[in-house]
């Protein structure tokens, strides 16, 4: 209750402008509640707990009874998680790409970029940088084709061209056999009947 008696007003969800609900750090989400916004099973979020894939940053479990306490990001990255293995990716591969990445420095998975093939994983770092997690950072490439496409016309603005002339189909006459090729006397032959 507020000085006058009657109900505080109660937060705001995120109106699109700014910080949204537990997205500054304030709030924290109990393990049934993160496994109900992500849209796994409480078995699943132990697991991932227990063996260090996702660890809850607010309170991890210390015992029996207490409770493990997940951050907006924490639950950002649950859900990451499920959706790769959502796209056919194992959790070993999952693991093994969250481990390379922090093994990189990067503490903060929520702000990145991931791709997947449904076999791999890939950190989308820029436009034009894409590394392998699977393969131990290795860099790989893609190419866009619309960013080709946009290059080679800028690229032929600059260069002459020549108009297509398409000449008529003329039927191109069969050579005659030479008879000195035991094999092309044989097809000439069979061919004459």
């Amino acid at each position: 209750m507020d000085e006058s008696g009657g109900s505080a007003p109660a937060p705001e969800a995120d109106d699109g402008i700014g910080i949204g609900i537990g997205e500054d750090g304030t709030v924290g989400y109990r393990g049934v509640t993160a496994c109900h916004a992500v849209g796994i099973s409480y078995r699943q979020l132990d697991y991932w707990a227990r063996t260090q894939l996702v660890v809850p940053s607010i309170r991890d479990a210390s015992g029996s009874g207490t409770q493990r306490l997940y951050s907006f990001r924490d639950l950002v990255v649950l859900k990451v998680v499920k959706s790769l293995l959502d796209a056919g990716v194992s959790l070993q591969n999952i693991r093994k790409a969250i481990e390379t990445l922090r093994s990189h420095g990067v503490e903060d998975l929520a702000g990145i970029t991931l791709i997947s093939d449904g076999t791999t994983v890939y950190d989308c770092r820029s436009p034009e940088e894409v590394v392998d997690l699977l393969q131990g950072g290795q860099g790989v490439f893609g190419i866009a084709i619309g960013g080709a496409f946009k290059e080679i016309q800028g690229s032929l603005s600059h260069l002459p061209g020549e108009p297509a002339v398409f000449a008529t189909h003329t039927p191109v006459p069969e050579p005659e056999p030479d008879f000195n090729d035991e094999l092309a006397a044989r097809r000439a032959r069979r061919r004459a009947g």
